[in-house]
């Protein structure tokens, strides 16, 4: 394998070119399967054998080619035998006689994720790098034969500052003056691991920008035919003490069937209850809060969003549906609506926590109209059954939030609370930015800016240049970033040279593309206009990068013709087409002979089926109806395909699926229920015989015992509840780390003097030998 990888930035361009060897004594039929990452997208793909040259293209009329190809029949036998899950590229590559080679080559581009440390990581496909095989007895035994001959091209206006890798690299060469670019290649044998590189950059900054110039071919004022900013937006925000106030706007959507179960009363005994009780109560004081159970009418409690206090919190809690009521079919769409007209509170970022029991019946719209609101706000999803997986995911991935997928009844309150926390995050409120350049040109960033950025988080956006400039080679551009960061406004300039960069790859072109499609492809199956529809055709078939309306089609072009003897020149080659296409696997549990066992690595480059005699069938049954058709034949005219903006969601790759819990986690809330019940939004607890009854202690004694230097009873009664919390080494850190945080915030606040000794008091009179650390001492 030869894989040549340009990286600017965040982003790469991968190219490689496979060479397989049938080294056994009989003809094999070859697929080529390749996994794909959700921010992974194929652009070129093309094998050639001494016999024929397959090539993999793009058109439209899907109906159409789905029947000359079979749609998704001729891969049956992946579904079967691989154990692999998640969306893949599979193209069958035909018959491969003894002892000769094969040539894939492949291109696509990524978006690579940023360390918390600032650097790009990009981790080589186990397709491209199969250290990991497992064979069964029936088939292969060996261990591949393979070697990789590995580059990488590097570049940045901040300057290549170091490369570090999980395998040996040859030295860092600088290819400018300023480091602005750099090579590195792979040194020696690589191990068996999957290889990873770690790309570090100068200074880092808030907002970084790179020119790729356009496609000289391609025509000016188009999406390839003009230059590309890409803009990195990894603002600094530091961490926020927990329990302390905070700004934010959770809204909560509960369907009809989570609100059958979910009542905060103490007195309920089921998980979805618990997990509402301690989603309320874990929420912090200074934000702003609403729920919607969303039916018939698919109105908030409050017509909009209010403070987080006592006495709207009981409110809520007594203005939550019950079974009873009169909620009608789950209407997420019109509740999500209601909700986007609704100002939020000023310096308040956004953030919905849907939860779906089922398949809303207009998912399409759904997912259409969190598109179009996507720089507003974000989306954590879960949902209950694996038919709503998809949306699920679509829903968080457009936002930047996280999807969920809860297969554990007695788990949904820890995965709950694990994503409230990471919604806690602080964020830079009211993002914008502004551009400054020279005359004739202007700016165009496509999807807009987001409005929040989150801590941890980096945005990259794709801005193309219209106009013309007499001198690009000496111009520059000033990017202004401009945010609030905890009440104050903070500003970041930079200025970026106008020069197009780059190799001629035009990754961020490609990325750009896939952008755009994923926002175009939600309003056409939302029932927009054909105008969107035609624009994600046009997108598609320039970049070549798929989308719902158009369908790869495998060309396979014959080089030999053994009954003609005069020179092939004279002769047009005879074309066929083949299988080839994205879908998704699921992970057969019935995998048998010829796959790797290992779910999370896929087949190598090449996977010779040889023993399968189910799919030899399928797919000899396959390739002979498409020999009968040939290329230029006409199939008969289909009605015109739905399109689904969830086609290619890959609900396994982002999707978080809650562990399998065993009893103890609903011991664990059932034993700290009441307890947490009883705590006020502050953090405190009020000393009460309900407190008295949960701590299994007389009232007259709690009082009795309570240090002389205490004057609020809440002081004793709040240290009380947090020593009970880890009386006996006992730890609720999953269920009460957020809640527990504003009651120890509370007390330090309150009575930062006393609390040794009203620790050392309620050790004593709980039995417990709970440390000082517990309250930050």
């Amino acid at each position: 394998a030869v894989v040549d990888v340009a990286i600017q930035d965040y982003v790469a361009d991968v190219a490689s070119e496979l060479i397989y060897c049938n080294k056994s004594l009989s003809s094999s039929e070859v697929t080529f399967v390749f996994p794909l990452d959700p921010h992974m997208a194929i652009y070129s793909f093309q094998a050639c054998s001494e016999d024929a040259k397959v090539k993999a293209v793009l058109q439209d009329e899907i109906q159409q080619l789905r029947k000359a190809t079979n749609g998704q029949e001729n891969f049956e036998y992946l579904q079967h035998e691989s154990g692999h899950s998640g969306e893949v590229f599979a193209c069958f590559l035909g018959s491969l006689s003894p002892g000769r080679e094969m040539v894939v080559t492949l291109r696509y581009v990524q978006e690579l994720p940023r360390e918390p440390d600032g650097a790009a990581q990009f981790v080589l496909p186990p397709t491209l790098h199969p250290h990991q095989e497992h064979y069964t007895c029936n088939c292969l035994t060996s261990e591949p034969h393979y070697s990789l001959l590995l580059t990488a091209s590097l570049h940045s206006p901040r300057g290549v500052a170091n490369v570090q890798a999980n395998c040996a690299l040859t030295p860092l060469i600088y290819t400018a003056q300023d480091h602005s670019t750099a090579q590195v290649s792979l040194a020696g044998t690589p191990s068996r691991h999957h290889l990873e590189l770690l790309v570090y950059y100068g200074d880092p900054t808030a907002v970084s920008a790179v020119v790729e110039k356009g496609d000289p071919a391609a025509t000016a004022g188009s999406l390839f035919g003009d230059p590309l900013v890409l803009v990195t937006l990894a603002p600094t925000i530091p961490d926020a003490t927990p329990g302390q106030c905070q700004p934010g706007e959770f809204i909560f959507l509960l369907d009809t069937t989570f609100l059958e179960h979910a009542q905060v009363s103490p007195q309920r005994r089921d998980h979805t209850g618990d997990c509402l009780l301690f989603l309320l109560k874990s929420l912090p004081l200074g934000c702003y809060f609403n729920i919607y159970p969303y039916g018939a009418t698919s109105v908030g409690i409050y017509p909009q969003s209010v403070e987080y206090t006592q006495d709207n919190l009981n409110e809520a809690m007594q203005r939550i549906p019950t079974t009873g009521s009169s909620l009608g079919d789950a209407d997420l769409l019109g509740t999500l609506r209601t909700i986007y007209n609704t100002s939020h509170p000023h310096g308040h970022a956004r953030q919905l926590f849907i939860f779906m029991s089922g398949l809303p019946p207009d998912k399409e719209a759904i997912a259409a109209e969190v598109c179009r609101h996507r720089n507003s706000h974000r989306c954590f999803s879960f949902c209950f059954s694996e038919e709503s997986a998809a949306l699920a995911t679509a829903l968080a991935r457009e936002t930047k939030g996280e999807a969920t997928y809860v297969s554990s009844d007695n788990r949904m309150t820890v995965q709950v609370l694990k994503c409230l926390k990471q919604a806690l995050k602080p964020a830079a409120e009211r993002v914008s930015l502004s551009w400054t350049l020279p005359p004739g040109l202007e700016v165009e960033v496509l999807g807009g800016t987001p409005q929040f950025i989150f801590q941890g988080q980096h945005i990259l956006l794709y801005a193309q240049i219209h106009g013309k400039e007499q001198d690009m080679m000496k111009a520059s551009g000033v990017i202004t970033l401009q945010f609030n960061l905890n009440g104050e406004d903070v500003t970041h300039k930079i200025q970026f040279p106008l020069r197009p960069q780059g190799d001629g790859r035009l990754a961020g072109h490609h990325l750009a593309a896939r952008y755009l499609l994923e926002k175009l492809v939600p309003e056409v199956a939302s029932g927009s206009a054909d105008e969107p529809r035609q624009r994600a055709i046009e997108i598609s078939l320039t970049s070549g990068i798929i989308c719902p309306f158009t369908s790869y089609v495998g060309v396979r072009t014959s080089r030999r013709v053994p009954w003609y003897q005069r020179p092939m020149a004279l002769l047009s080659p005879h074309q066929s087409l083949v299988p080839c296409q994205i879908f998704e696997l699921r992970g057969s549990k019935n995998s048998t002979s010829c796959f790797p066992k290992t779910i999370w690595i896929p087949p190598g480059w090449l996977t010779v089926v040889q023993e399968s005699q189910i799919a030899l069938k399928r797919l000899t049954n396959g390739i002979a109806a498409l020999l009968q058709h040939g290329v230029h034949s006409e199939a008969p005219k289909q009605p015109p395909p739905s399109a689904s903006s969830l086609k290619y969601v890959d609900s396994t790759k982002f999707v978080f699926r809650s562990p399998i819990s065993g009893p103890w986690v609903s011991k664990d809330i059932a034993e700290c229920r009441e307890l947490v019940a009883l705590q006020n939004v502050d953090g405190s607890w009020t000393l009460s015989s309900d407190l008295a009854f949960v701590l299994e202690i007389d009232e007259a004694e709690i009082k009795g015992k309570m240090p002389g230097e205490v004057t609020e009873p809440s002081i004793w009664a709040t240290v009380l509840a947090v020593t009970w919390l880890h009386r006996h080494n006992r730890s609720y850190q999953e269920l009460c780390e957020l809640l527990e945080a504003k009651a120890v915030t509370w007390l330090r606040s309150q009575a930062a003097f006393q609390l040794d000794k009203c620790l050392e008091a309620s050790n004593t009179l709980l039995g417990s030998s709970v440390k000082p650390s517990v309250f930050r001492l």
